[in-house]
């Protein structure tokens, strides 16, 4: 693994359509050979969507402000959340197949929670979760989502092109008044600024892979 990445902090809060845009160039335009990628970013009221999802019929009474995602999953309320992109060569894993793929880097979220006093599990190893998928990201469990307390905290998608990868994800920051919305760190009793979240989601980062920055936004 490379032992110094790129990192792009995106402070405003853009639309659906703006972030999804900028995830789409960062791994179109990457390159075999080029420096990891971490982008932490905030959003606007909207919700993004699975690539391979067809929501016309679906009434969110949430606005209109969307985007189709390039990775897989359901559909996910943005707006009180703060997400990370990585994108990387796969040179650089030494063969991972995708689940071992999801699980290394999955990681280092665990580390940010561990770094808030929480105990985060990952959603395959608790007895008496079922693995299921839903239209809704938020309500079905996927193998790494990650659990606290029982409950559902968040979840990463993942997208693979010739000799590269996206692995995106969120941290639900502030409660969200929707019925698919999910659970939030505010939920469950912790409060956490956005210069906070993204300090650590840095950190954590940093601890869990041994790298340094260069900061390029």
């Amino acid at each position: 693994m490379l032992k110094r990445w790129k990192l792009i902090i995106d402070n405003k809060h853009l639309s659906a359509r703006e972030n999804m845009q900028k995830d789409r160039e960062l791994f179109e335009s990457f390159e075999d050979g080029d420096t990891p990628v971490f982008r932490i970013y905030n959003w606007q009221k909207c919700f993004t969507y699975g690539v391979s999802q067809d929501i016309k019929r679906i009434d969110l009474s949430y606005g209109e402000d969307s985007a189709k995602r390039i990775t897989g999953g359901g559909i996910l309320l943005h707006g009180h959340d703060i997400s990370y992109s990585i994108i990387i060569d796969t040179k650089s894993l030494r063969g991972m197949n995708v689940k071992k793929s999801y699980e290394y880097f999955c990681e280092f979220i665990l580390e940010f929670y561990r770094s808030l006093g929480l105990k985060p599990v990952f959603a395959k190893d608790i007895e008496g979760i079922k693995l299921s998928k839903n239209i809704f990201c938020q309500v079905g469990f996927e193998p790494y989502d990650i659990i606290i307390n029982g409950k559902k905290i968040g979840g990463n998608a993942q997208k693979r092109g010739k000799n590269k990868l996206l692995q995106h994800g969120s941290i639900p920051v502030n409660h969200i008044s929707h019925p698919f919305g999910g659970y939030s760190l505010e939920d469950i009793g912790v409060h956490l600024s956005e210069d906070k979240v993204i300090k650590e989601l840095k950190r954590s980062l940093e601890k869990t892979f041994h790298l340094s920055f260069s900061l390029i936004k």
